[in-house]
């Protein structure tokens, strides 16, 4: 069985954030970053489908391929998946990452897997940088895979997979299909391995590849960022005290006054 998982670099959430001169993006000079939280699940989920089908005779030969698109230093994320237990890496360099759109993201990974006979691809659920939620499920429809997102429970017995989806408002929902598919995970599908540091120098001799994403992109931009601004900062609420009564007779005062709501 072939599996690929896309991950992707971030930076740390804790930093503190300057828009860049062209006002569309952030300015990267002296930011700290990381795997994206989300793809730290995509990346244990498939390890831990590699390590269960190898104790299988008959799928021993499973392999785990990761692959992240960005410039030179998404390297780093890659080889933590390496060292995580993934077995080679493929880095889709691009220096215009930030420009890019889900489509044209998709259309990367999609260019690259669909002549390697891929049974799973992971992903995260969403990057922690844009939200869009929407390059997995785009991969999925350029492929034609079946796909599942938000998924909190996996299992894979005999190409059958048996998937626990998270609903809003706290609900799950059960899902069963087949692969090849396209699999979204959310945070507490499991619990991400730390690498050791033996799995650290082995990560090292591990291939990786590197391709320039121009030759991969098949789509074109269907958006692009206008602006990218700090939220306004507005004043602070106000806090209504006393007997219930009371806090009324405020909130009507305030309203008729400051609002012209009550007249």
């Amino acid at each position: 069985m072939e599996i690929l998982v896309c991950v992707k670099q971030v930076p740390d959430m804790e930093s503190k954030f300057n828009i860049d001169t062209s006002g569309t993006w952030y300015d990267e000079t002296d930011l700290a970053y990381r795997m994206n939280e989300y793809d730290e699940f995509a990346v244990e989920q498939a390890v831990l489908v590699k390590e269960k089908l190898r104790g299988d005779t008959s799928v021993a030969d499973t392999s785990v391929t990761v692959l992240s698109i960005g410039p030179e230093r998404v390297k780093d994320v890659i080889k933590k998946a390496l060292s995580m237990g993934c077995d080679r890496g493929v880095h889709i360099k691009d220096e215009q990452y930030q420009a890019r759109d889900p489509m044209e993201n998709a259309s990367i990974i999609a260019s690259f897997a669909k002549d390697k006979g891929f049974d799973l691809i992971f992903t995260g659920l969403q990057s922690q940088d844009r939200g869009s939620a929407q390059t997995g499920i785009i991969v999925a429809r350029v492929l034609e895979m079946r796909c599942v997102t938000t998924v909190v429970g996996f299992e894979l017995e005999n190409d059958v997979i048996t998937a626990k989806r998270e609903l809003d408002g706290g609900l799950k929902a059960g899902f069963r299909t087949r692969t090849p598919a396209v699999i979204t995970c959310q945070m507490g599908l499991n619990k991400p391995r730390y690498p050791t540091l033996p799995n650290i120098i082995k990560a090292k001799k591990k291939e990786l590849t590197t391709i320039e994403a121009d030759t991969m992109a098949t789509a074109e931009r269907m958006v692009e960022t206008d602006a990218l601004f700090h939220p306004e900062k507005k004043g602070a609420g106000l806090v209504l005290e006393g007997e219930i009564n009371d806090q009324a007779d405020k909130l009507i005062s305030i309203l008729r006054e400051k609002t012209g709501v009550i007249k």
